[in-house]
C-alpha cells in the first residue's frame, strides 16, 4: 500500500506567475510561459496548438465510432477520404491540459489552427500507410514499441487513480493551510515602459546618440500633463504604449525594482541605465501581497494533490510488483554493453 501523502507541496506549485520583466530565461520556472523584457511589453506570440501527432486516437485511417446521434456525427471537418467530426474534436479537446482547453475557449483560432494539423497529420497517414512504410522493418520495430510504451502508461494509469472522492474536505483544508507560504503571492507592479536600445559593442557615436534621445524623452516627460503612452508610442516606437502590465516583485530586475520602490503611484522615474540600453519606468499602481482564499485555489490543490497521491500509487504498484517478480541482471554484460561495438 502507498504510504500517506506528505499535505506539504513544493512552494512553486499554485503561485500565480505574470509576465516578467528581464529575468535571464534560465531563472524561470519552465512551468509557466515566460513573457517580457526590459525591452518592452513582448509580443503577443502566435501560440501553437498541441501536435497532432501526439494523439494517437485521431491519427488512424478510419476515423472512430461515434455516438447514435445528428451532433455527433456531424463533419466538420475534412480532407481527401478524412473526415473529423464533432465527437473526434471533443475527444482531441479531451486529453489536453485544463490550460489549453481554456485557452482553446477563450481563442477559436487556436482550436481552427489544431484541427488543420489533425488534418494534415491524417493526410499523411494516408500517404504513408498507401506506400506501406509501416511494414518496413524498422519502422514496425519502432512502431511495436510505441503501441508497447502506451500500453504499460495506460495500465499504470488505470492501476494507479485516485478514489473518485479523493481528497477529502478535510484533506485539502489541511493541505492548504500547510501551504500558505507557498501560496503567498508577492507584491505586484502594474508598469509602463519606454526603451532605448543600447546593445553591447555600440560605437560611441550611436550610445551617445542614444543618451540624447533619452534625454529628449526625458524633457518631454517632464512637462505638464504629459502622456506618457504617447510619448512612447512616438518617440520611442514602443508598442501598446509601452504598457507591461502587472508584474510580480521577484521577477524584475533589481535595478529596476529599486527603482520602482521609490516612486509614488503615476510616478515616471528617471533614465536608468542597464547593460542593454536606456529605461524610463513609469508606475501605474502597486498590488500587495496576498494569500488566495481556499475557495480561489481549491481547484488547483486539488489537482496536485491526486497528481502526487497517483504518483506515490504508481511508485507503490512498481515497488510491489518488482518484489514479487525479483529481476535478475547480468551486471558485467551490461557494464560492457556499451564499451564494446554490436556483433
Amino acid at each position: 500500500m502507498p504510504s500517506k501523502m506528505s499535505h506539504r507541496l513544493a512552494p512553486a506549485v499554485l503561485v500565480p506567475v505574470a509576465l516578467v520583466l528581464a529575468l535571464p530565461v534560465a531563472a524561470q520556472s519552465q512551468s509557466w510561459t515566460a513573457a517580457s523584457t526590459t525591452r518592452g511589453p513582448a509580443p503577443a506570440r502566435h501560440r501553437a496548438p498541441p501536435p497532432a501527432h501526439a494523439i494517437p486516437a485521431l491519427a488512424s485511417s478510419t476515423p472512430p465510432a461515434v455516438a447514435d446521434s445528428d451532433a455527433s456525427r456531424d463533419v466538420v471537418a475534412r480532407v481527401g477520404s478524412s473526415d473529423l467530426t464533432a465527437d473526434d474534436i471533443r475527444a482531441y479537446v479531451a486529453t489536453l491540459d485544463v490550460r489549453t482547453q481554456a485557452a482553446l475557449q477563450r481563442d477559436p483560432a487556436l482550436l481552427s489552427q489544431a484541427v488543420r494539423l489533425l488534418l494534415a497529420n491524417r493526410l499523411v497517414l494516408q500517404e504513408a500507410l498507401a506506400r506501406k512504410w509501416d511494414q518496413q522493418p524498422n519502422v514496425a520495430t519502432a512502431l511495436q514499441h510505441v503501441r508497447d510504451n502506451a500500453i504499460v502508461e495506460l495500465y499504470l494509469q488505470s492501476v494507479s487513480a485516485p478514489p473518485p472522492d479523493y481528497p477529502g474536505d478535510a484533506e485539502i483544508q489541511k493541505t492548504y493551510d500547510a501551504n500558505r507560504n507557498a501560496l503567498l503571492v508577492p507584491r505586484q507592479f502594474d508598469l509602463a515602459q519606454i526603451f532605448i536600445a543600447v546593445p553591447r559593442g555600440t560605437d560611441p557615436a550611436a550610445a551617445a546618440a542614444a543618451r540624447k534621445k533619452i534625454d529628449d524623452i526625458e524633457a518631454k516627460l517632464r512637462r505638464p500633463g504629459a502622456d506618457f503612452s504617447a510619448i512612447a508610442s512616438s518617440d520611442a516606437g514602443v508598442q501598446n504604449g509601452g504598457l507591461l502590465g502587472w508584474l510580480p516583485e521577484p521577477q524584475i530586475r533589481p535595478e529596476i525594482l529599486a527603482k520602482v520602490m521609490g516612486l509614488p503611484k503615476n510616478a515616471v522615474s528617471e533614465p536608468i541605465q542597464l547593460d542593454d540600453g536606456w529605461h524610463i519606468i513609469k508606475l501605474i499602481d502597486t498590488k500587495a501581497a496576498y494569500t488566495p482564499t481556499l475557495p480561489e485555489v481549491r481547484a488547483a490543490l486539488v489537482q496536485r494533490m491526486r497528481a502526487e497521491r497517483a504518483e506515490q500509487m504508481r511508485r507503490a504498484y512498481l515497488a510491489d510488483l518488482l518484489k514479487q517478480h525479483p529481476p535478475e541482471l547480468n551486471e558485467l554484460a551490461l557494464s560492457n554493453l556499451l564499451t564494446k561495438p554490436a556483433q
